[in-house]
C-alpha cells in the first residue's frame, strides 16, 4: 500500500522507471535531485509528511515505536520524537555501533543524546532487543516505489533490521523526488508496508 498527500501521484519522478539504473547510480541521481530543492522547500515537505504520520491510525494505537533520528537530508523527525515521548510512548532509536551494525536504545530525552562518530544524534539510554514488542516503525531511505520497495544508503543496516521487526507496521517516509514508479530491486530486498511522500513543488 502506498499513501500520498495528494489523491494522485504528485512526485516529479512518479513516471520514471529507474530499474535500469544500478543501486549506486540511483543513489547518486537522488542526491542530484535533492540539490534542486531549497532548505525551505524540504522543511515544508517535512512538516506535511510528519503531520500525516502523527495522524496515522497505526501510530495512534502503538505504544512501542521505532523512529530514526533524522540527518539533514532526511524527513525531519526531531519534533515527532519529542511529541511521542511526551505522550508517554516508548521510543526506540538506532545507534550505529560499526560500519555494518546498529542496535536500538531507549530515548530518554535530548539531554541523554550524544553525537556519534558518524555525525548522527544517538541515545545513551538502555540497550533494547525485544524486537517483537515493536508495534510501529518509521523507516528512512534513499528511494521508494509504488510497490513499497526501498533503497537504502548501501550499508545494509535496515536490510538486517527489518526482518527482526516482522510484527511492526513499517511506514516509510520520503521527499517527493525520492518516490518512483519502480526502483531496482533484488530478491532479498524487503518491502515496507506503506510509503508516505510529500507533495511536489
Amino acid at each position: 500500500m502506498t499513501y500520498n498527500l495528494s489523491p494522485n501521484p504528485s512526485s516529479p519522478t512518479w513516471e520514471e522507471d529507474v530499474r535500469g539504473k544500478t543501486k549506486p547510480e540511483l543513489r547518486r541521481y537522488v542526491r542530484l535531485l535533492k540539490q534542486q530543492f531549497t532548505a525551505e522547500e524540504l522543511t515544508e515537505q517535512s512538516h506535511l509528511i510528519i503531520n500525516k504520520v502523527q495522524a496515522h491510525p497505526q501510530l495512534r494505537v502503538a505504544n512501542t515505536i521505532f523512529l530514526y533520528t533524522s540527518m539533514p537530508d532526511e524527513v525531519n523527525t526531531h519534533g515527532l520524537i519529542q511529541q511521542l515521548y511526551d505522550d508517554g510512548k516508548r521510543i526506540l532509536l538506532p545507534v550505529v555501533v560499526s560500519p555494518t551494525e546498529m542496535e536500538l536504545r531507549l530515548f530518554r530525552g535530548w539531554e541523554a543524546m550524544e553525537c556519534s562518530s558518524f555525525g548522527i544524534m544517538e541515545p545513551t539510554g538502555n540497550y533494547f532487543d525485544d524486537y517483537e514488542s515493536i508495534e510501529f516503525a518509521l523507516i528512512p531511505g534513499m528511494a521508494f516505489d509504488a510497490e513499497c520497495n526501498r533503497l537504502g544508503r548501501g550499508r545494509g543496516y535496515y536490510d538486517r533490521f527489518l526482518p527482526l521487526i516482522s510484527r511492526a507496521y513499517k511506514l516509510a517516509v520520503c521527499f517527493s523526488f525520492q518516490f518512483f514508479a519502480h526502483i531496482p530491486t533484488e530478491t532479498t530486498d524487503l518491502k515496507v508496508d506503506e510509503v508516505l511522500t510529500g507533495e511536489a513543488f
